[in-house]
């Protein structure tokens, strides 16, 4: 049997910006749907984060995931397994109060799981992990122990792998509970990235500039051979262009490659500012929704160095900063300064 699985789709992201669901529409209606008509999938696994924010979802955002979203699925009578991230729990020590609920909860179609969970699809025993926080960790823990079940799905923060391009998580959870299983597959990471038998998925499209040149989409899982197949998105909203008078042609330059896309133009060589500003002027008139000039090329780097640069910049500054202050567990600080840094990340 295959299914499909998707995660950290963060629907009222970007303060519920209309530009960029209308790119998140792009990836349902052009990729995402017309793929599971096309393999004939009728099950979804959604592990996680399915909306962005936990204590302010605004009345657009639920209409908009359940316009677009939840209800073609159940017009297409697929039924969604849905588990509670930690961008869908109100609280943080508790996932029994979520958004899922109150959105989604009277879909006959949808699953929600709050807590660990046995199930079992297409013949294959799964076990879903949502978030786990202080009220269902030793419950979580102790299912994960207990479970036969070859596969596990969920909403993990582990150790060792990539949060963000450039972002290694260093003050997760172990991942030795999880080598027992044969595979398992998670959302909250928006990077995809795999080690032994553990699999970040990364979420659908892009959203913040840090996921510029970044591959997303969805995968399909056969529940018989145990196979993982990545769906690409082949949109994406961030691109840069490095501007050298010498090389680029206003006149036959591709503008329209550029509608609807966030744009950082590197200005490596501009003595004609009135050919300049020509050349913006046509970006913006073929439909950009915005420009960022950078002069000095110096500081636009790939973007791994680019990330490396802030978070050397920021976390260096803090960690200094710990390390001149009079405090008992500096590291345990030092490790909570990080973990609110990858959240602020995501609201940039």
């Amino acid at each position: 049997m295959k299914i499909a699985i998707i995660t950290d789709q963060h629907f009222g992201a970007r303060k519920s910006s209309r530009i960029f669901h209308d790119f998140f529409k792009k990836f349902y209606r052009n990729v995402f749907f017309p793929t599971l008509k096309k393999r004939g999938i009728k099950t979804v696994l959604d592990l996680g984060d399915t909306f962005d924010n936990r204590r302010n979802l605004d009345i657009w955002a639920a209409q908009w995931a359940t316009h677009n979203y939840f209800d073609v699925l159940k017009d297409m009578g697929v039924t969604v397994h849905s588990l509670v991230g930690n961008h869908t729990a109100y609280f943080k020590d508790t996932n029994l109060v979520n958004t899922l609920v109150s959105v989604v909860g009277e879909y006959d179609n949808v699953e929600i799981y709050s807590k660990a969970t046995e199930v079992e699809i297409g013949g294959l025993p799964i076990l879903f992990v949502p978030w786990i926080n202080s009220e269902n960790h030793d419950e979580t823990y102790d299912l994960i122990a207990k479970s036969k079940c070859p596969v596990a799905m969920g909403h993990l923060e582990l150790n060792g792998f990539e949060a963000h391009r450039g972002y290694i998580m260093d003050h997760g959870a172990a991942t030795s509970p999880y080598r027992k299983f044969d595979k398992v597959f998670s959302g909250h990471y928006h990077q995809r990235s795999t080690r032994e038998n553990i699999t970040y998925l990364g979420n659908p499209y892009q959203i913040y500039w840090n996921d510029y040149n970044q591959t997303r989409g969805f995968h399909i899982f056969d529940t018989e051979t145990k196979e993982l197949e990545f769906i690409p998105n082949p949109y994406q909203i961030y691109k840069k262009i490095y501007y050298h008078e010498d090389r680029v042609n206003s006149s036959k330059f591709k503008y329209a490659d550029y509608t609807s896309n966030f744009i950082k133009i590197i200005v490596e060589k501009k003595t004609d500012t009135d050919k300049f500003e020509f050349f913006i002027s046509q970006l913006y008139a073929c439909g950009v929704h915005e420009i960022k000039v950078i002069e000095d090329p110096s500081f636009e780097q790939d973007l791994n160095e680019e990330i490396d640069i802030e978070k050397e910049d920021t976390l260096t500054i803090l960690e200094k900063y710990v390390d001149d202050i009079e405090y008992s567990d500096k590291p345990a600080l030092k490790s909570i300064l990080k973990s609110l840094y990858v959240e602020a990340l995501e609201l940039v």
